[in-house]
């Protein structure tokens, strides 16, 4: 069946809902999105937005912290513009209907704003400890009021339409995309005049990982195979702070838990990030995940812990009401106790190249959110910078699509999805062993701490699981879970890649045998595309 419309969304988090609620005003929209509609990492986001509200805190201010932790591969323009944006893009927040958490002033309420690693001052717009859960309530509340937008929950993108593709080489174009309808498993055929990839990032291709299972770069995965530029895949973040508990499932322990007087110490009771940065526990998120992968290996525990029970019960109950009770649910009062913490892969820093507007390098295709590389984080995402940067690009990127939409997009006529003759498979073992062995050597070998000799293992694995994955991919009848083995499959290519280029280290690619940081030769982008071979 094929499904027209104007603007087709892939992904419901901020980008692709805030893209949405806007591109509706000119045009109709299809949002996509693989699971339930509230299912993505915004909503699992807890500490916050950061913007410059307090009187004391400025712009620069912000540009300065944001560009440190980035080191030196943030492009500054884009910088500056992100951040001078981002008190505009939080009223309409507001004004669509999030509920931040305010304090009483003499003039009335203003925003209580917290502060996290690598901030010099307190900026961080929140809704308790649940913001982005909040502000996914707002805005599919927003979306549902939207006669032209159309949401498809339970619908898995399988690969862009392009231009080349189907009709040669004489440019490339995106028309839309195939789409699987995961209950009925029929393959539907989505034509757009615009395409926004809002899938969020790739943390699934790790062992361990705060995000949701649907963290499996689809949108980054099926850009590449479409022939787009990805960039800077190398720099994949580490949260230092995940719950460690065989049943919490890598629950995150937010980055405000340090900002608010968190200290991390040892199994003895010793705090150790003074060893390791001036600004000790509120130093940048890839500094304090090398420093307890350090310790954790020198010492041979399996986590250290995150200590705030000075702060008291009341505070702790009122700040941090969701952690509070999820930890609690899992036997540790935080009020009391130190809290079992280690490291989990949380943020994926590259993506597909887009431009100020949103644009990749194919025409009609937009990348907005985790999924792109904007150039916003550089080598490192300074915390609650993510939720800003997916509002503040699906804001231009919405303006310049529906200038592109004024004129119609000739569409030529697209195939249906072909199944080439593939059958139901009865080895679905395939797909599970392939999954579960990427996980665990992109977490031995393509880590917080990575060699030559290691990257050089993962790359030889990564073939051969892809040349499987390829064989049973066109033997077999399409399922969700041989989808995103696919696209995992290939972001761990990415990954491994781009990392095997950079010969230094630098934010979050450590490699050993490059230990020092050499401005020289890579303070740049590491680019890559299909066409390089």
């Amino acid at each position: 069946m094929e499904i027209k419309t104007d603007f087709l969304v892939i992904g419901s988090g901020i980008a692709g809902l805030s893209f949405a609620i806007k591109a509706a005003e000119h045009g109709t929209v299809a949002i996509v999105t693989k699971r339930d509609k509230t299912e993505s990492a915004t909503a699992y986001a807890q500490g916050g937005i950061a913007s410059v509200f307090g009187e004391t805190d400025t712009f620069e201010a912000h540009i300065k912290d944001t560009l440190q932790a980035g080191a030196g591969l943030c492009h500054e323009d884009v910088v500056e513009m992100v951040v001078k944006d981002g008190p505009e893009r939080i009223r309409e927040l507001v004004s669509w209907g999030a509920e931040f958490t305010m304090r009483e002033n003499r003039e009335g309420a203003e925003f209580d704003l917290g502060i996290e690693g690598g901030h010099s001052s307190r900026r961080i717009v929140h809704a308790s400890d649940i913001t982005g859960r909040e502000i996914e309530r707002a805005l599919i509340s927003m979306a549902e009021r939207k006669k032209n937008i159309t949401l498809y929950e339970q619908h898995t993108a399988i690969d862009l339409i392009t231009h080349s593709k189907f009709f040669g080489n004489d440019g490339n174009r995106c028309y839309g995309a195939y789409v699987m309808d995961k209950g009925s498993r029929e393959i539907n055929t989505f034509t757009a005049g615009v395409t926004v990839l809002a899938t969020g990032g790739a943390g699934k291709v790790y062992l361990y990982t705060s995000n949701p299972d649907i963290a499996t770069g689809d949108g980054i995965a099926i850009a590449y195979r479409a022939g787009a530029k990805i960039a800077n895949m190398e720099f994949i973040q580490f949260h230092p702070t995940c719950l460690y508990h065989p049943a919490a499932k890598s629950f995150l322990i937010s980055e405000a838990v340090r900002g608010e007087g968190g200290i991390l110490r040892l199994k003895d009771g010793t705090p150790f990030m003074n060893r390791y940065h001036p600004m000790a526990d509120l130093a940048p998120r890839d500094v304090v995940a090398r420093a307890i992968d350090t310790e954790m290996k020198k010492s041979g525990d399996d986590c250290v812990f995150l200590d705030i029970s000075h702060k008291g019960v009341d505070f702790i109950r009122e700040r941090f009401p969701n952690i509070y009770q999820r930890c609690l649910s899992f036997g540790f009062d935080m009020a009391k106790d130190p809290i079992p913490v280690v490291p989990a892969a949380h943020y994926t820093c590259g993506g597909v190249v887009a431009d100020k507007d949103g644009k990749t390098s194919i025409d009609g295709l937009y990348a907005c959110g985790e999924v792109a590389n904007t150039g916003l984080h550089g080598a490192n995402r300074l915390a609650s910078n993510s939720l800003l940067e997916g509002a503040v690009f699906a804001h231009r990127a919405s303006i310049s699509a529906m200038a592109e939409v004024r004129e119609p997009i000739s569409i030529p006529p697209i195939p249906p999805w072909d199944v080439k003759g593939a059958v139901e498979s009865e080895e679905i073992v395939v797909v599970t062993q392939n999954w579960e062995e990427i996980r665990r050597f992109m977490w031995n070998y393509v880590g917080i701490v990575r060699s030559d000799k290691r990257l050089k293992r993962a790359r030889r694995r990564i073939e051969l699981i892809q040349e499987e994955i390829a064989e049973y991919y066109w033997n077999f009848k399409l399922t969700s879970d041989l989808i995103e083995l696919r696209n995992i499959a290939t972001v761990a290519e990415l990954i491994i890649r781009c990392s095997m280029r950079r010969k230094e280290s630098r934010g979050l690619h450590y490699n050993i045998d490059y230990p020092e940081r050499d401005d020289i030769n890579w303070k740049k982008d590491t680019v890559i595309h299909k066409d390089e071979g």
